[in-house]
């Protein structure tokens, strides 16, 4: 498992660094679009669709992204947009966190569908416009989630007593939470100073939220640090509802794209919110 794992990883990272690092947007976004298609598919397998069904499923999804790049919402979509999408994520993620497994069941195929399928398109389009506004912005923003991951997890391990959700997810710890918190508040200082002290091109999201004073980078960070969280959660209860473990097994050792990728379904549409707002 563990030779999987990294096997998988290095071949990721040999496909993700030279799209990062290109001069246009392209290279990534056409990456990204296989993987939300993939990312389409498990959601249909986990709301009940036979494989023809969530490779329709999937083809809606790349159309989408598709239109959104022909329209020019790649490179600027507007602000009402990301503010729109940003409350959807906190006021569905939290209704089903509050409501558990089982009503995620009791939902229209047809109502997870769209809700599936626009939050991957959303997270495209974010990610597309990210990569316009600079490599060190797109970066500030996928390192908030991965940070947030990686404390939570050691926080965890060390301290854990209270569980978060523990019909939902029962590894997560409040104490998890707290730690994926330090962590990121952490890194947002560090990133910051980096950007002053080198002038890098692109400011980054910390910057960016900065500019505005110390206390909203606080809030603003912790806050998508909860919603990163509310996104794994989000997927673990549709995982539940599905009796499946993994989304797919699409990426051997690491499960389906849908478990990679789900904390950053909620971060990127909501960082382009507040760096909008800036």
């Amino acid at each position: 498992m563990l030779k999987q794992r990294v096997i998988t990883a290095l071949v990721l990272l040999a496909l993700l660094l030279p799209a990062l690092l290109a001069d246009t947007a392209e290279p990534l976004a056409g990456l990204s679009l296989v993987l939300i298609a993939a990312g389409a598919w498990e959601w249909g397998r986990l709301n009940g669709f036979a494989m023809r069904g969530s490779l329709r499923v999937a083809a809606l999804c790349v159309m989408l992204c598709l239109y959104a790049w022909s329209a020019g919402w790649a490179y600027a979509a507007p602000a009402y947009v990301w503010s729109i999408a940003g409350s959807a994520w906190v006021l569905v993620a939290g209704w089903l966190i509050r409501h558990g497994v089982e009503r995620w069941a009791t939902i229209s195929r047809v109502v997870r569908l769209v809700v599936g399928v626009l939050a991957l398109w959303l997270t495209w389009v974010a990610m597309y416009q990210a990569k316009v506004i600079g490599v060190n912005f797109l970066l500030s923003v996928l390192f908030l989630v991965w940070m947030a991951d990686i404390a939570a997890y050691f926080a965890g391990r060390a301290f854990g007593r209270h569980k978060l959700a523990p019909a939902i997810s029962p590894g997560k710890s409040w104490e998890g939470v707290w730690g994926g918190m330090v962590g990121v508040l952490l890194m947002a200082c560090v990133w910051i100073w980096v950007d002053t002290q080198y002038a890098v091109d692109s400011q980054s999201l910390y910057t960016r939220l900065y500019s505005r004073g110390a206390p909203f980078l606080v809030l603003a960070t912790l806050f998508l640090t909860l919603m990163s969280v509310a996104g794994d959660l989000v997927e673990s209860l549709v995982k539940r509802s599905a009796g499946m473990k993994d989304s797919s097994q699409l990426l051997p050792g690491h499960g389906g794209v849908l478990d990679r990728v789900d904390a950053l379904l909620p971060a990127l549409p909501l960082a382009m919110m507040l760096a909008q707002s800036v």
